[in-house]
């Protein structure tokens, strides 16, 4: 499976990038990393790049890391149109106190309007 993982700085994204490097190590899929341009993260771009070569490195998954300009959920779907990727996989969501999801603007957009499966992993 092609799979294309999105990326940021929080905490919820390196907790995707784990469990996308588990899956990719157990069923030999073909991962790509796009590493968003957050605003609202605090690491920079390049400092996420940089982790998750690490975080790859250390599982020995070879796996390509790309920067992505741009508007993030906009970047994502058209990259996984673009290239034929046949899922998406985030990180994101929080439960409210009612026990509903929460989502961010980026994960909700990706939902809505990805051509392919997405992943949210919360």
């Amino acid at each position: 499976m092609h799979v294309l993982l999105g990326i940021g700085g929080s905490e919820d994204s390196i907790r995707a990038l784990d469990r996308t490097i588990e899956r990719s190590l157990e069923a030999g899929d073909d991962l790509v990393v796009a590493v968003l341009d957050n605003p609202d993260s605090e690491p920079s771009q390049s400092a996420v790049a940089e982790r998750a070569r690490e975080r790859l490195a250390d599982a020995g998954l070879d796996a390509e890391v790309r920067p992505v300009a741009g508007d993030p959920g906009s970047a994502l779907v058209d990259l996984a149109e673009a290239e034929g990727f046949d899922r998406i996989v985030l990180g994101g969501g929080e439960t409210s106190p009612l026990g509903k999801i929460q989502l961010g603007s980026i994960a909700e957009f990706v939902l809505l309007n990805a051509p392919v499966s997405v992943t949210l992993v919360r």
